[in-house]
């Protein structure tokens, strides 16, 4: 990305920050759907853990409700997953690797034309 045109680098930026945003969308579908779910399936255990926290305690929940167990740490490891990636580009920047991809993704999409769903997000 180091000889491209304004504009190339603008619609590469405004592409990353569409992915940022639709994976953010992810996680929070994650948590409103999985999250909900493996919330109410621990309601029986919650006030126990309230009253007296205990590593037995949280073993025994993930024990006899492992369906809620696993959606709540799906969407642990979702969320963390995305906060990895998103600080890594953050503070150590795009990869040239990933600076490529992007920039391929938008001539795949300028190729493309309006049809694009995302043309006139890019644009």
């Amino acid at each position: 990305m180091t000889n491209l045109d304004p504009n190339l680098k603008r619609q590469v930026r405004r592409l990353h920050q569409l992915t940022v945003g639709a994976r953010w969308l992810f996680v929070a579908v994650c948590w409103m759907t999985l999250g909900s779910f493996g919330i109410w399936g621990l309601r029986e255990e919650i006030p126990l853990w309230q009253e007296h926290f205990t590593w037995v305690a949280v073993r025994y929940a993930i024990a006899f409700n492992r369906i809620p167990a696993l959606c709540l740490a799906f969407c642990i490891g979702v969320t963390a997953a995305v906060l990895v990636w998103q600080n890594n580009h953050r503070f150590g920047g795009l990869s040239v690797q990933e600076k490529q991809r992007l920039e391929k993704e938008v001539r795949k999409i300028h190729a493309i034309g309006p049809r694009h769903p995302l043309w006139k997000w890019i644009k």
